[in-house]
């Protein structure tokens, strides 16, 4: 979505790890714009303005005025970023032109909105698949998300990217069959939890032939140990002479 906001770009002729680390030193970070017909160009703004962008509703879908100092003024987006995994702040994006005559494509938030039928009268648990849709559109049609009503859904349905109402010049890109949210049972996992103890159960209580291979070997070398000694006692004893 276009906002009427401008960023300020000073142009920048060095590159490298020492120019990254002064422009950040001086309160600003590198950025790159490219797209469109003039190439690529590297410039410097600034991480606060870039990042209130980010963190509008709009975010990085946001289509802004980036003015560079002795150069261009023009539309553009932000289609890349890198936070400090440490401090949190940015250190680097990447910006593209946009020309607003000619569609684009973006990935646009998908919010659902009620309580489903099956979550209350059928005590069904409410699942959100996909969080976000594929689009084509105008730069000027790009919506801030999608709402998906679900209060009408019972266990077994759900909702599909083909349901989302699409307005004016947008066209959906990802899959029609993709599932937004459903309802789902619980009784499914109840059911299973029986089934598994049964099984158990019965592992449990049937022998295990080890133990009675084990036991008939014993009662086996038991009988041959008693044999000799029989047998010594059947014999009569010695004559004397």
């Amino acid at each position: 979505m276009r906002k009427d906001i401008t960023v300020a770009a000073g142009s920048r002729d060095s590159r490298g790890k020492n120019e990254a680390r002064r422009l950040r030193t001086a309160g600003s970070m590198p950025a790159v714009v490219y797209g469109g017909t003039d190439g690529a160009v590297a410039v410097a703004v600034d991480p606060k303005e870039v990042g209130r962008i980010l963190n509008s509703k709009t975010g990085h879908n946001t289509i802004f005025n980036l003015s560079v100092a002795g150069g261009e003024t023009t539309p553009v987006m932000i289609v890349d970023w890198q936070f400090d995994p440490i401090k949190d702040t940015l250190l680097h994006v990447d910006l593209k032109r946009i020309d607003l005559t000619k569609r684009v494509a973006v990935n646009v938030p998908v919010l659902t909105h009620g309580e489903p039928q099956g979550v209350k009268l059928q005590g069904g648990i409410h699942e959100l698949v996909t969080r976000q849709v594929e689009i084509e559109c105008l730069p000027d049609d790009i919506p801030e998300h999608f709402v998906v009503d679900v209060s009408e859904l019972m266990i077994g349905q759900a909702v599909r990217a083909s349901d989302i109402p699409l307005t004016s010049s947008i066209r959906l890109v990802s899959n029609p069959e993709a599932v937004i949210s459903h309802v789902v049972a619980l009784r499914i996992v109840e059911e299973a939890e029986p089934a598994a103890a049964a099984a158990g159960e019965a592992v449990a209580a049937a022998p295990t032939e080890p133990e009675v291979i084990k036991k008939g070997k014993k009662e086996v070398e038991g009988a041959e140990a008693a044999a000799p000694a029989s047998k010594k006692a059947a014999e009569p004893a010695p004559k004397k002479k």
